[in-house]
């Protein structure tokens, strides 16, 4: 079977409700430096070092958080990590897990958003 849709994940959107605390929270946490959002306020590409990218979104500031993460982060250092994520603050919801082929953890920003960060094995 074919398709004329791509199977490439172009860009993430995350809701927030507030983008100047959003921008600022996202910018500790994944260690860029803050800047302006576009889209008269609604939208902030996170910089990435990648080909998928991330943006803030605050066009629905109504949303509901809830499920599994949406999508991961990666990190080559799972220990680093938790001490960065408990430094800053940030809301751990699962103990560091072990699937096999991945370690992973799972995390909230202040929205309520779930996330979550694999390291390979």
């Amino acid at each position: 079977m074919t398709s004329p849709i791509q199977r490439v994940v172009g860009q993430v959107f995350i809701p927030v409700r507030d983008m100047a605390s959003a921008i600022e929270w996202y910018a500790d946490l994944l260690g860029f430096d803050p800047g302006t959002s576009s889209h008269g306020g609604t939208i902030y590409d996170i910089p990435s070092d990648g080909e998928t990218r991330l943006a803030l979104d605050a066009n629905r500031p109504d949303f509901h958080a809830s499920g599994p993460p949406r999508f991961f982060l990666w990190t080559q250092d799972m220990a680093a990590t938790v001490r960065h994520l408990e430094d800053l603050g940030v809301r751990i919801t699962s103990d560091i897990e072990d699937i096999g082929s991945v370690y992973f953890v799972q995390f909230e920003d202040p929205d309520g958003n779930p996330l979550m960060v694999c390291q390979r094995r």
